[in-house]
């Protein structure tokens, strides 16, 4: 953690899943302060609660600003002194998103340029923004809205040198036990004794740790360059295997029925995580890939007589061709889940 003794890190929509993941990472490192920026007061104040309780010795290490991101004045106060942000805020439900999608618009995108506005105006060293698979080939208002929030970042990327800030993007799939995921609704629905509900069986998608996001977001603050897209190499599971390891675990006589209710609004049979496009420039980096930004000028005539002839043979990363867990190889990476084995011992 060299990179973060003694500076500061501001997490946008810091109350959140990842945010409650960088605290319990970093909070008792040598980092010197933590800043967390949201809008709801209440999550704030039960987050101080828990940390001081927690960690009482490194609490006050953690700085709480309420804030909109909406909202570019409410931002900038807490830009102040900062060296780092990770920039998490964001609209993420698919169905609330396809009936609210101007709502997606101005956090998602609007937000993103506010957060890199007040980013760079006060001389913040490095920004590592979250997306999402949906990004990528994107049906749904959400995906679309953080497709353009990608737009916004590399367009920005262009506008400042890196030496000044430093701005970069990660892209994952579906972060297991996050705020609004699945598996804690299939926990409750089996123990109320009620059949656990899956939108289509043959539906894929890829699935990471909170831990795995945050290993993510470090690896593109160390390696990334301005205006990249980094890509972790995740494994992927049909919803009905997640389903049946998680009953595998939670009703070992396994008596719980699956109920199929089809699939939601703006919901996709797969994700993709690198587009066919993408995969033209990619730089695989081992367990991750790294998609550098279009560096060219509007100047396109000159590109009339020479290009770049020469393409990767990398095709489209997506949650159908990717490695796909069984049902044991799900359950393992589900137990090891903290959220998971608290549950257990309950």
């Amino acid at each position: 953690m060299s990179h973060f003794t003694n500076k500061t890190l501001l997490i946008t929509g810091g109350t959140g899943s990842f945010g409650n993941a960088v605290l319990n990472r970093f909070l008792t490192t040598d980092i010197g302060e933590i800043r967390i920026f949201s809008r709801d007061e209440k999550k704030q104040d039960d987050m101080r609660h828990e940390y001081q309780a927690k960690y009482p010795e490194y609490a006050e290490k953690i700085k709480f600003y309420i804030g909109d991101v909406r909202n570019i004045d409410s931002i900038r106060p807490a830009m102040v002194g900062v060296d780092y942000i990770f920039h998490a805020a964001a609209l993420k439900q698919v169905p609330s998103c396809e009936f609210f999608p101007m709502e997606a618009v101005r956090t998602n995108i609007i937000g993103t340029e506010n957060v890199l506005t007040a980013a760079i105006d006060a001389g913040v060293k490095n920004v590592v923004c979250l997306s999402t698979d949906k990004a990528a080939y994107p049906v749904n208002a959400m995906g679309t809205s953080k497709a353009m929030m990608e737009k916004v970042i590399v367009a920005k990327s262009r506008m400042v040198s890196p030496d000044k800030t430093k701005i970069c993007c990660t892209r994952y799939g579906n972060v297991m036990c996050s705020r609004g995921s699945v598996i804690p609704l299939w926990i409750d629905q089996i123990r109320a004794e009620k059949p656990i509900t899956i939108t289509d069986p043959s539906m894929t998608r890829f699935i990471m740790s909170l831990d795995e996001a945050v290993d993510l977001v470090l690896f593109a603050f160390e390696h990334g360059e301005n205006g990249d897209i980094l890509v972790q190499k995740a494994p992927a599971c049909t919803i009905e295997t997640q389903a049946k390891a998680v009953i595998e675990l939670f009703d070992p006589e396994q008596k719980t029925e699956i109920k199929i209710i089809g699939i939601r609004h703006g919901e996709k049979m797969y994700e993709t995580l690198l587009t066919n496009e993408e995969c033209a420039n990619a730089i695989d980096m081992g367990n991750f890939y790294r998609v550098p930004a279009d560096k060219r000028g509007l100047n396109y005539d000159k590109y009339f007589n020479t290009g770049d002839t020469e393409r990767n043979t990398l095709t489209e990363f997506n949650s159908n061709n990717t490695e796909l867990l069984t049902v044991e190889q799900t359950k393992a990476k589900i137990a090891s889940l903290a959220y998971i084995q608290e549950q257990l011992a309950k």
